[in-house]
């Protein structure tokens, strides 16, 4: 980070601009909005949010199995987590209304992109035997929803400290009109995806 000092004479430190958004501003949208043929710049496809969910169903059972997934979630992402609670009861399933069943936490600005950077770059590449993303998993309107198994990939959570593994869901939110659109800009992001 880069320190200014403002006319009181403080110091005040100017944030700096995550990479991927630096180069989706100077790279990626140009290319998009060449390659789709759009007039008006504001319609080039973008990500809007991303959200990480982590399903823990077996915390209806043992309460304190919430707790590890909020803090592997928080380490993960960088802000603490809502928790999920069940909307009804399921006897089958021995489970009642209100219980915590899970976690998620919503990323926009700043925090989404760097996410999305240690996730490409640092998180994915970790895991065993990958053979990239499935490129089928659109939603029909842009938006893309993908699975990992464990969360040891990523490298803030600590391999000896896991109590269990933990996979979570991760959805990336754009502005795309089609998947067409949003398949382009999440392959010019860096996304993997297997070759058909």
């Amino acid at each position: 980070m880069t320190e200014t000092i403002n006319e009181s004479g403080t110091t005040a430190s100017a944030a700096v601009t995550p990479r991927l958004k630096t180069r989706y501003r100077e790279e990626i949208l140009p290319a998009l909005k060449s390659e789709f043929d759009i007039a008006n710049v504001m319609q080039v496809p973008g990500l809007t949010k991303i959200v990480v969910n982590m399903g823990v169903g077996e915390a209806a059972r043992d309460s304190k199995l919430i707790e590890g997934a909020v803090k592997d979630l928080t380490a993960i992402t960088g802000q603490k987590p809502l928790v999920t609670k069940a909307r009804k009861s399921i006897a089958q399933f021995k489970l009642r209304e209100g219980m915590p069943i899970g976690a998620h936490t919503t990323l926009r600005g700043d925090r989404m992109w760097e996410f999305l950077d240690r996730l490409l770059s640092l998180a994915l590449p970790r895991i065993r035997d990958f053979r990239g993303l499935n490129p089928n998993q659109f939603d029909g309107r842009g938006n893309y929803t993908f699975g990992l198994t464990e969360q040891v990939m990523f490298h803030e959570i600590d391999q000896d400290r896991i109590d269990r593994s933990r996979g979570m869901d991760i959805t990336i939110v754009t502005t795309a009109t089609n998947d067409e659109q949003g398949r382009a800009l999440l392959k010019q992001l860096g996304f993997p995806f297997k070759e058909n």
